[in-house]
């Protein structure tokens, strides 16, 4: 079963992904349904972030489904073990994508990726913490992966001084040699994203940027409005 995120990327590519990285459920839904009013439902996916599925649950991929539908919503579950039992979770509580960590065991991508497969989702494969990104990125792609995203975690920035945006020329590479689809993630705001897009990133994965912002919604707008121009250039 094609996973219908994949059906999107081919029409819509590139799409803005708003991490939704609260620790309340209350106000992820509050800044989900404000999107969903404002922004519309195309050109962006929701993400339930990896704070908010940990302190809400899986029953907030649940919830953020029936906020913002028909909009995608991705589950951040960086999964990192059972990969087939964690997708079936995932797919219960409504997500339309999972993402399971690059640095895990083949095994348990290869797993997930069939068990996404067989439900309809799409796998996303997380490369944070991954050293060689290229060469995983070409690993995962063979054992299923839909979509690869290329992610500068939090304590990599603190620590490296790196930002999303130091990310373009790998983002160039794997999204030029590989088939997948590429998603970029990791302190992307307004004037990174339109470069990452222009690169050859399917997915801009924005969080503190718009929930930080005076106006979650316009800046949502603005970023959704610079990527697709990139589209429009190419």
């Amino acid at each position: 079963m094609k996973p219908r995120l994949l059906d999107i990327l081919e029409k819509d590519a590139p799409v803005l992904q708003v991490a939704l990285d609260y620790t309340r459920l209350e106000d992820a839904l509050y800044l989900a349904s404000l999107l969903r009013r404002e922004i519309g439902d195309k050109y962006w996916i929701a993400e339930a972030g990896t704070p908010l599925i940990k302190a809400a649950g899986i029953s907030s991929v649940r919830y953020l489904s029936e906020v913002v539908k028909p909009v995608p919503v991705v589950a951040d579950t960086k999964t990192a073990d059972t990969g087939d039992l964690e997708t079936m979770i995932a797919s219960d509580a409504g997500a339309t994508a999972l993402t399971v960590l690059g640095c895990t065991l083949d095994e348990t991508i290869e797993a997930a990726a069939k068990e996404a497969h067989r439900k309809g989702l799409a796998l996303i494969v997380d490369m944070v913490a991954v050293r060689d990104i290229e060469k995983r990125a070409e690993e995962v792609e063979a054992l299923g992966a839909d979509i690869v995203e290329l992610h500068i975690g939090i304590d990599a920035q603190r620590a490296l001084g790196m930002t999303a945006a130091d990310l373009y020329g790998i983002v160039k590479r794997v999204s030029d040699r590989l088939s997948v689809y590429v998603s970029v993630a990791g302190g992307i705001d307004q004037k990174s994203a339109p470069l990452l897009a222009e690169a050859g990133a399917s997915i801009i994965v924005v969080g503190g940027a718009i929930r930080k912002s005076r106006d979650p919604a316009a800046t949502a707008k603005t970023i959704i409005e610079s990527i697709r121009k990139t589209r429009n250039q190419q």
